[in-house]
């Protein structure tokens, strides 16, 4: 079997099992009252969405792991990138699910929830550093073989990358479709440009994350039937973090990643310029929701950002 049919075999297989799975999942979290919290300082027009299943990250998550076990091959690396991918979706499970139970918009606490995810930052962290070489060095973006060397400065700057990173994704998951379509499109950037460097294997999770990611949004675009939750969106913030950097190209994440770059920025924006001057620079933060508060209907906000996330993509893979 080619490699390139091994490929779209691993798309269409979790496509289908995500479209399979999806509304058995559905009706489960429904039986069982696993309903989204709305955030009371939220936009008006997301009350309607309070009572829509959430953990619905379980549905791609399922079909990622299924499609890799059928096309994958098993390295270091790639159990690496899908122990982190399940650990961060781990902590976000734990945090919805306490939403549920209490049915509050507070899952872990703030201690709580960091403290989980330095757990697998710093577990990724470690087997970077054990398993590269040059391990403070990182490959410049529109470079044919410059590298930046951080020195002693590499551990806390990954630190700081990996969680930026999960968070943000985590931020950007606040419109119908919105943090699915944008991580289909990071995604399949990088198994592109994975499979141009010669990393097959990354290749095949970031195809089987797309196809699951697909039959997913079938169900999670507007109006949406389920979402995704701290399950998914944390999961996947896991996955662009240990994608990009096992595969040497952490840097490309503000480029290929432009739109989850600019939506943690908007709320770093927003809080700074609150504590100092007692203003707000946007009407809402994160940025999607100063869009709906300028009155943007929310997919119309949602197409957007897609559109932006393809050109900030295209960008990517013509750096590399």
């Amino acid at each position: 079997m080619s490699f390139q049919l091994k490929l779209f075999l691993s798309i269409a297989t979790s496509l289908v099992l995500s479209i399979l799975i999806g509304p058995k999942v559905i009706k489960i979290l429904t039986d069982m009252k696993a309903k989204q919290s709305i955030r009371e300082d939220g936009p008006i027009s997301h009350m309607a969405k309070s009572g829509t299943p959430t953990m619905g990250g379980i549905i791609f998550l399922i079909a990622l792991l299924i499609s890799y076990i059928i096309y994958g091959v098993k390295t270091s690396d790639s159990i690496m990138i899908l122990f982190i991918t399940l650990g961060f979706g781990l902590v976000g499970f734990l945090d919805d699910f306490l939403k549920v139970k209490f049915k509050r918009n507070l899952g872990l606490t703030a201690i709580q929830k960091i403290i989980g995810q330095l757990v697998f930052s710093c577990i990724l962290l470690a087997y970077y550093m054990i398993n590269t070489q040059n391990s403070a060095e990182f490959w410049i973006p529109f470079t044919s073989g410059r590298y930046l060397d951080l020195g002693v400065l590499t551990i806390p700057f990954l630190l700081i990358v990996i969680l930026g990173t999960v968070n943000a994704v985590n931020l950007t998951d606040g419109l119908d479709g919105l943090a699915s379509g944008i991580s289909i499109i990071f995604f399949s950037a990088f198994a592109y440009i994975a499979y141009k460097s010669g990393l097959n294997n990354f290749s095949i999770i970031c195809s089987s994350l797309v196809g699951g990611l697909l039959g997913f949004l079938y169900f999670n675009h507007h109006p949406a039937k389920i979402f995704m939750g701290d399950t998914g969106s944390l999961a996947l913030g896991g996955a662009v973090a240990s994608i990009a950097l096992l595969s040497g190209k952490l840097l490309l994440i503000p480029i290929v990643g432009g739109i989850f770059f600019v939506e943690a920025l908007s709320v770093i924006i927003q809080v700074v310029s609150f504590k100092m001057t007692g203003k707000r620079v946007f009407k809402m933060a994160p940025l999607h929701h100063h869009f709906e508060q300028l009155g943007w209907k929310e997919i119309n906000v949602v197409y957007m950002f897609w559109i932006l996330s393809i050109i900030f993509a295209l960008i990517g893979i013509f750096s590399v």
